[in-house]
């Protein structure tokens, strides 16, 4: 397994712009490093324990979570922390300390990359 850094899914300076991280899966074949990271994303994804985290972030009054607030996924408090962090190097979650708690959010143009990764292509 490498230690290379590979960029976010997104670029944190465009986070206000819907940028996709890849073209969809059904307008072109992806290049070699569309398919990395959109792979980072999916084996990100691929845990059942993320997924959940993931979606009780994405899900979340506010659009953000508290660790405090989420940490109920059937695992230890240190093993929640793995999995957010591996969520946060996938480029899926963003966080922010305040005080002794941090807290997540999924940003909207991530969820919109995702949708337009596994979108349709438009009826002709």
């Amino acid at each position: 397994m490498s230690n290379a850094k590979v960029p976010p899914l997104l670029d944190p300076a465009d986070v206000q712009d819907v940028v996709p991280c890849c073209p969809p899966l059904a307008e072109r074949p992806m290049t070699a490093e569309e398919a990395e990271t959109a792979a980072r994303m999916f084996k990100a994804l691929g845990d059942p324990v993320r997924l959940r985290l993931f979606s009780a972030v994405a899900s979340h009054e506010g659009g953000e979570a508290c660790v405090c607030d989420i940490s109920d996924v059937g695992v230890s408090q240190p093993t929640v922390s793995h999995h957010l962090k591996k969520l946060k190097e996938a480029g899926l979650l963003t966080s922010q300390r305040r005080g002794t708690w941090v807290y997540y959010r999924v940003e909207p143009s991530v969820l919109a990359a995702m949708g337009n990764l596994l979108a349709l292509p438009a009826a002709a």
